[in-house]
């Protein structure tokens, strides 16, 4: 007998000056995907990368647009993109599908610090979290948003198009060689960009004591040789988050992995007897 296989939720949700779009597909608790800066769900498909689909075996899986980016509205104030701005986005639509019990929140880069922020913002919103290649950070951050405000400078004065190609001449680290699809793009409309990008330069992780505070269990994802996600913001994060897992992949398997590894560590939360489903 085929097991029915719940159709896709997708739907908006309105924001001050922007209109988030989603996409829920699974059944179950409720978990809360968040993409990366100046990226889309699209995009995040068109690369081939990250593939969450395995936590849908037990979870109701979310993933979203942030304001501004792919599929979803915003404008051009850079208040508008600033993490506790974003976190307050990411708990609004935690409200909308899941007004009665608390999620799991997932996020990559700027997705990871949007759910650090909501979560300590309202710690008792969410049950787990799961972040992957959380950024350059703290410090460490300071060359970072020079360059960042240099590229909102570059987008002004001579388009997307420059931004694009000095994409290209970086490339991705080296754990993404082998991803023959991969390639950076900016999945925000153009008159967009500038302020995306100055916000990104003014914005920062919580600090490390603040983090102390959360009692979630936490899966945190990360590879080498990134000087954008450095391993050192994650062993920072495993430090101070009292009840992390830090795992560092150096293949493009193990970070395709990925999926697999949130999905049973979101198991390990589901109370005894609960029909979890196959095994990822």
């Amino acid at each position: 007998m085929t097991a029915t296989v719940a159709a896709p939720d997708t739907g908006r949700l309105q924001r001050p000056h922007a209109r988030l779009a989603y996409t829920a597909t699974g059944r179950g608790p409720l978990a809360v995907h968040a993409h990366g800066a100046l990226s889309s769900r699209a995009h995040e498909q068109r690369a081939g990368l990250f593939d969450w689909t395995p936590v849908t075996a037990t979870h109701r899986l979310a993933r979203y647009d942030a304001r501004g980016h792919g599929e979803s509205t915003g404008r051009a104030e850079p208040a508008d993109y600033s993490y506790p701005s974003l976190a307050a986005d990411l708990l609004a639509l935690c409200d909308h599908l899941s007004p009665d019990a608390p999620v799991t929140g997932l996020g990559a880069s700027m997705g990871t610090a949007t759910v650090l922020w909501a979560a300590l913002a309202r710690p008792e919103r969410f049950d787990r979290l799961v972040l992957a290649i959380p950024a350059v950070a703290w410090e460490a951050r300071t060359a970072r948003r020079s360059g960042l405000r240099a590229a909102a400078t570059l987008v002004e004065r001579r388009g997307r198009g420059a931004l694009d190609a000095a994409a290209r001449i970086s490339g991705p680290p080296a754990v993404l060689a082998e991803v023959p699809q991969y390639t950076t793009e900016f999945d925000l409309p153009e008159a967009l960009l500038p302020a995306a990008l100055r916000a990104a330069a003014d914005a920062d992780l919580p600090t490390p004591e603040t983090l102390r505070t959360l009692p979630h269990p936490v899966l945190l994802l990360a590879w080498p040789t990134d000087p954008v996600h450095p391993l050192s913001t994650a062993h920072t994060l495993a430090a101070h988050l009292p009840a992390a897992r830090l795992h560092i992949s150096n293949t493009l398997a193990e970070v395709r992995n990925w999926g697999r590894m949130a999905a049973r560590f979101l198991a390990e939360g589901e109370p005894p007897g609960r029909d979890r489903g196959p095994r990822p």
